[in-house]
């Protein structure tokens, strides 16, 4: 299957392409607004990944690019990106394609962080309203450390939450999810559920940056 990681060359992107490429024999595409820094990406991927005896092919492109013919389409961009990034790729997306939001609103102050909600109600509803008609939307991944998902040494044993209003797309990311070593996707419902999932990950780093040892933060329901 191809999963296209737009924003692949950030954090977030970064621990999910080194886990697909590592965990399970997905085609794993980079996407970034400037193509030469997806390509240049890649190549660090493919050599992180023949360190440890894994020989892999990962592409790099311009966005638009990367999502043209991909199953599933990944937007890690930051939340104040996401409706542009929709709208750059629109034409590469259809009816088969699953589009992917882990990305989550946040503001900073001296406090800490805080969840910041917007308008549409939630990061993952303002990319369904933004995705055309046709498209189904997942969200997921929102939760995870990225420094823990990109060492490949490191062992996850975390949940991950899984939201759309499509049963079929929820499904297909649950696998994508499993693939992961170490990672549980588990079912929170629909759509209108992402505030309260996406409203976690500050927690979660305000817990991280408080507490010694916890910078990796992650969730496990028991």
């Amino acid at each position: 299957m191809r999963i296209a990681l737009l924003g692949g060359t950030g954090d977030i992107g970064e621990g999910l392409a080194l886990r697909w490429a590592f965990h399970t024999d997905h085609d794993v595409v980079i996407g970034s607004r400037d193509p030469d820094k997806a390509r240049a990406k890649a190549e660090e991927y493919e050599t992180e990944l023949a360190s440890r005896g894994v020989d892999r092919k990962i592409t790099g492109f311009e966005n638009a690019m990367a999502a043209d013919r991909a199953r599933v389409v990944v937007l890690a961009v930051p939340a104040y990106h996401v409706s542009d990034t929709v709208d750059a790729i629109a034409d590469s997306l259809d009816d088969e394609t699953v589009l992917v939001t882990p990305a989550t609103g946040m503001q900073r102050d001296d406090d800490g962080f805080h969840y910041n909600r917007p308008g549409a109600g939630s990061v993952t509803e303002l990319v369904a309203g933004a995705a055309p008609d046709d498209v189904s939307v997942v969200g997921a991944f929102h939760n995870l450390a990225a420094g823990r998902l990109a060492d490949l040494d490191a062992d996850l044993g975390i949940d991950t939450l899984l939201v759309a209003d499509d049963p079929d797309a929820k499904d297909l990311v649950r696998l994508l999810a499993e693939g992961i070593e170490g990672l549980r996707p588990l079912d929170a419902g629909g759509l209108a559920n992402a505030p309260e999932i996406e409203a976690l990950t500050p927690l979660l780093i305000n817990v991280a940056m408080n507490n010694d040892g916890l910078h990796d933060l992650g969730v496990r329901f028991d």
